[in-house]
């Protein structure tokens, strides 16, 4: 409790520190603004962020509703007033604060969506914007619902927020849950889990080994077949017929000092080797798939 009241203590006192700054004029603002652009005077900077801390604090309080510390909102808020003073521009006449309202709204924003649930709830623009508007306008139409909406409104919200239809439906039925873990029992007198209900999309084990025992079968059956070629037939085999980049006759003619027709040639003799050495040892290789036919 008292490491408590001494955190509370000490945000009241920031708060209050920053709500007595004194305000800017729009000209000093911009010879703050100008200062920090053109010369990286960081006294510039510090007097012109320091002066919009009221900014951020009162947008944070907007978001306290979220269940998340003041604290935490405002620091959120302190790095887009930050990027604002990165990016603005003095010489579009246009205020500090009106361009850093967006910076700060937005990194709050961010800020509630990455920690309102342990499920990531929005990654899109519409998601974000469904996300901080539906309650409110499921609140203007009367409509409130546990999740379920009326095809209507659905539909009203969709068209108000330029959002797809299926999106309204997906984020009113998450913002109507809460998270639940997986850990928890299905029952109060059941010891059985929610994650127990999980499906296992790999193979079945059992089907898993036995892929891997046919497939080390079946190199090693090749193996033993290469055995029968020569160096010159067996660099040119795996060279055309076991690589993912299978290099072409042209370029294997050149490194053998022969033509490409040549090379053909062996080619075609080594397969008529590997499918006789095969045959005897498995039978018909284009049917076991042990030679790529391509």
């Amino acid at each position: 409790m008292a490491v408590r009241s001494t955190t509370d203590t000490a945000d009241r006192r920031f708060v209050r520190t920053a709500m007595n700054k004194p305000m800017l004029s729009q000209e000093h603002e911009v010879d703050l603004a100008v200062r920090w652009r053109d010369h990286q005077d960081e006294d510039a900077l510090h007097e012109l962020t320091s002066a919009y801390m009221r900014l951020v604090i009162s947008m944070a309080s907007k978001f306290r509703h979220y269940g998340l510390p003041l604290s935490d909102l405002v620091q959120e808020g302190n790095v887009g007033l930050m990027l604002a003073a990165a990016r603005f521009d003095p010489e579009r006449e246009v205020r500090f604060s009106t361009y850093a309202s967006w910076w700060i709204r937005s990194s709050i924003q961010d800020f509630v969506l990455r920690n309102w649930s342990i499920v990531r709830t929005g990654t899109t623009a519409a998601q974000k914007s469904l996300f901080f508007n539906l309650k409110r306008l499921r609140a203007k139409i009367d409509d409130t619902g546990d999740g379920i909406m009326t095809p209507q409104n659905k539909t009203w919200i969709a068209t108000h927020l330029g959002v797809p239809e299926r999106d309204v439906e997906n984020m009113a039925s998450r913002l109507s849950a809460s998270d639940r873990s997986l850990n928890a029992p299905l029952a109060t007198d059941s010891e059985a889990q929610w994650q127990d209900l999980l499906e296992d999309e790999n193979e079945v084990t059992e089907t898993r080994v036995m892929e891997m025992h046919d497939s080390e079968r079946r190199r090693r059956w090749i193996l033993e077949a290469l055995k029968t070629l020569t160096e010159r037939e067996n660099l040119i085999i795996r060279e055309r017929r076991f690589t993912d980049d299978t290099v072409t006759l042209e370029v294997l003619g050149k490194r053998l000092g022969i033509s490409k027709e040549r090379v053909r040639q062996i080619e075609h003799q080594a397969l008529g080797k590997l499918r006789k050495a095969l045959v005897s040892m498995v039978g018909d290789p284009e049917e076991t798939g042990l030679i790529p036919t391509r």
